[in-house]
């Protein structure tokens, strides 16, 4: 059933439904009326013409390249500096040129699912860029010149699964409000996040935290906080402090100690305690395929986890907490 309710939901939002649509009292209501109502909407076929022209002009600055063909950026891409985004995906590219320097109308650089290994130092001087994703690669350091991106909104390092810590020089990003660094190896939140002002979204999870600084509370612009598969022992009281923390979520198998007032939050606080349940591990002597297979894991869990939040948010009730989800996905 839960399968099946998570197929339908899928199917609706690549079709575009609305959630209103298919929740009912904040359950799935799984009817093929709906996917089949949404798709002879004659409103929306008319509103899909209009906006063909202005998709077409907009397409010129966009660069698109994806395929396990591609273990290069193609020679021409250097001659388009005009590009305003780059979406590079399920590649087996593993270096960004340097020329990447001479695009400065760069806003968006998609680079999710590749086999990058490193970043560039010249990705600092891409002062108009608003968004970095190099998720599921296979970087293991980020470049301090990244901190000259002064207009970044949302960075994306998940899934790289050796990253072990941010160059201070990040702490220059005042105006990230989106950080997603999990399935990597951070033993602690990093100095250079905790000096993000308007930071409002960070999913650190799968991580090695044992503990989180108890200066935490200077991210008071923050709502989501994802600390889920980590080593946590306990939660620091600080938490409480956070005037705009809106959601909190941590694996509950280590945790000894919950500060009474988290739970009791008159802030508006959700606390989501889930089961970290293990997952059983197939001994295999080539280690890059049990990477790949983390990696995949996580992927499925990221989807998992995103879909969960949004629904979470979006009902009309909510329960303040809630205690030991079990979460049990299997490739």
């Amino acid at each position: 059933r839960i399968k099946q309710e998570w197929n339908f939901i899928l199917e609706c939002r690549k079709k575009g439904i609305p959630q209103s649509k298919y929740l009912k009292n904040g359950f799935v209501d799984i009817n093929e009326k709906n996917l089949d109502t949404h798709g002879k909407n004659p409103q929306l076929k008319k509103s899909h013409t209009l906006s063909d022209g202005v998709n077409k002009e907009q397409n010129k600055f966009i660069f698109q390249l994806s395929g396990e063909q591609w273990t290069e950026l193609p020679d021409s891409l250097k001659e388009q500096i005009y590009l305003k985004e780059w979406h590079v995906y399920n590649t087996l590219i593993q270096t960004i040129p340097a020329y990447l320097a001479l695009f400065q109308d760069l806003r968006v650089l998609e680079l999710p699912k590749n086999q990058i290994n490193h970043l560039p130092a010249e990705i600092g001087c891409l002062k108009n860029l608003k968004v970095l994703n190099v998720s599921f690669n296979n970087l293991k350091s980020v470049p301090p010149e990244l901190g000259d991106c002064e207009n970044l909104e949302k960075l994306d390092l998940s899934g790289n699964m050796e990253i072990t810590e941010l160059p201070f020089e990040l702490s220059n990003l005042k105006q990230l409000t989106y950080v997603d660094v999990s399935a990597n190896k951070f033993h602690s939140i990093p100095i250079c996040v905790l000096r993000m002002s308007n930071l409002q979204w960070l999913d650190i999870s799968s991580n090695s935290l044992k503990d989180l600084p108890e200066d935490i509370d200077r991210l008071d612009e923050l709502q989501t906080l994802l600390l889920q598969k980590n080593k946590l022992t306990y939660l620091p009281r600080a938490l409480v402090n956070m005037p705009k923390l809106s959601l909190l979520v941590v694996s509950g198998d280590d945790l000894v100690e919950i500060p009474t007032a988290i739970c009791e939050s008159t802030t508006g606080l959700k606390f989501v305690s889930l089961k970290d349940s293990p997952v059983e591990t197939i001994v295999c002597e080539d280690t890059e395929e049990i990477i790949e297979n983390e990696r995949e894991r996580e992927q499925v869990e990221k989807e998992f986890m995103k879909a969960y939040i949004e629904d979470l948010r979006e009902r009309e009730s909510t329960p303040s907490y809630t205690t030991k989800v079990m979460l049990s996905l299997q490739l």
